[in-house]
């Protein structure tokens, strides 16, 4: 087991000169998407103009279509920072993310006008108001203004017909009015602007905001002079605008920069989408325990795991999950009884210490890769802004940053490997609740601008 685990850390370690080659090659690649449209890395503009004064005030709703449920909040925000939201969360099935894209959009407007209607019961809404939405929806779409967006292309595991190169915010609309909803659709966002905006919100000194979960994803506040692909809009370029990266997609298709082994590139060529979401193939929480778990058949094909045993279980894609690698981690026990219990209990096989040491070893060398790639994708928005040397707040959202163990230690290692020293003036922290609070932020801000009359038509 031990030569088996130096070859694993061979292929899984990431020095910190690779580190610095990857951090340039994604400062080229997010350029090229502020430069373009239709790049790899798209550099969504969000027609989100500025940073939040923390005054915002009223009441609003967010709609959030995550990877794994739907989420619907009702925000009050007080001014002054603060705010109070309530919500109501409903678990999407593998068949709704498959199903018609209108089908799916409907899901969410009889969901929503469930939660307004229980909300009117209880005197939280009154009944004849007719409330501004922010619409969470945290996939690639193209913008031009902030209540439009056509989806680009499916991630996180979905799939769903007749949608994608359309505009969802029409598509949603369309539900809305399908059952009466009582909600006027102002802003479309995704959750690493939202979580961007909210954590500004409560910390000025935050710059970035990341997502890293079921996907991964990052957004930051750019000069408009910096997005060429804008200039025809006539903005001040002195002007700002959030930043939805979407680099997840870094590095696909062509793959020449990401250390892809052998277990990546099965799972990228069984996905829905293969040769697309590179990066995010090798960091997001859908991914980490599948690559295990090829790396475990793998042996168990060579005859060195659970000799003799029935292993069907383990065999099927994508039943060990990302999570079993957070308990695996965090087992201090005597010989590792986590680690009994999950191939006990959900895969029916027994383990020897040998085994279960070797599978602890495997979950610390998967995790490890991921939060320092992810550390790569911070390092290169800060390096293209120039943010080391002050230093900067990065708020961080997502299962993998919340509950993955040791994820943001090996971030903050990650940027100390590839800047040095100074690369501790970069912090990430648990972000403030983006697709839910930001989502209601990034409402009051449009219904504010547009009030004012400034870019009315964006």
């Amino acid at each position: 087991m031990a030569d088996h685990l130096r070859k694993f850390e061979s292929l899984f370690t990431l020095t910190p000169q690779r580190m610095r080659m990857i951090v340039e090659a994604f400062k080229e690649s997010l350029e090229l998407g502020l430069a373009k449209p239709g790049q790899v890395v798209p550099m969504i503009p969000t027609f989100v103009l500025g940073w939040p004064t923390g005054q915002e005030s009223g009441n609003y709703l967010a709609v959030d279509l995550g990877g794994t449920n739907l989420r619907v909040c009702l925000v009050s925000l007080e001014g002054g920072g603060k705010f109070e939201i309530t919500q109501s969360k409903y678990r999407l099935t593998e068949e709704q993310k498959a199903e018609d894209g209108q089908a799916l959009l409907d899901f969410c407007g009889e969901c929503l006008k469930t939660f307004i209607d229980s909300s009117i019961e209880s005197g939280t809404i009154g009944k004849d108001e007719i409330l501004p939405l922010g619409f969470t929806f945290s996939y690639p779409c193209l913008q031009n203004k902030i209540d439009h967006g056509e989806l680009i292309r499916w991630t996180k595991g979905f799939s769903a017909p007749n949608i994608e190169g359309r505009d969802v915010v029409d598509m949603f609309r369309q539900s809305l009015a399908k059952y009466s909803v009582p909600a006027e659709v102002v802003a479309l966002t995704c959750d690493t602007t939202g979580t961007l905006i909210a954590s500004h919100y409560v910390n000025s000194n935050t710059k970035i905001a990341c997502i890293f979960g079921t996907g991964c994803n990052a957004a930051y506040m750019e000069k408009i002079g910096n997005i060429p692909k804008l200039a025809h809009l006539g903005l001040d370029p002195k002007g700002e605008m959030a930043i939805n990266c979407e680099w997840g997609a870094f590095d696909s298709f062509e793959h020449e920069h990401l250390p892809r082994t052998k277990y990546d590139i099965v799972i990228d060529e069984t996905s829905p989408k293969p040769g697309e979401q590179a990066f995010e193939k090798l960091i997001s929480g859908r991914y980490l325990g599948e690559i295990l778990r090829l790396i475990i058949c793998e042996l168990i094909d060579e005859g060195l795991l659970f000799l003799g045993q029935n292993t069907y279980k383990i065999e099927i894609p994508y039943s060990f999950d990302t999570a079993f690698l957070s308990l695996m981690e965090s087992d201090p026990t005597d010989e590792l009884l986590m680690i009994i219990g999950i191939f006990s209990y959900f895969f029916a096989v027994e383990t020897t210490l040998a085994e279960r040491q070797f599978f602890r070893a495997l979950a610390k060398l998967v995790g490890r890769r991921a939060a320092r790639l992810s550390s790569c994708g911070i390092a290169a928005i800060v390096s293209k802004m120039g943010y080391l040397e002050k230093g900067c707040s990065v708020g961080a959202d997502g299962s993998l940053y919340n509950k993955y163990p040791g994820f943001a230690d090996r971030v903050h290692e990650g940027l100390r490997d590839i800047f040095g020293e100074k690369g501790r003036n970069i912090v990430t922290y648990h972000a403030e609740d983006g697709s839910g609070i930001g989502s209601a932020i990034v409402a009051a801000m449009t219904k504010q601008r547009k009030a004012a009359g400034i870019y009315a038509d964006i």
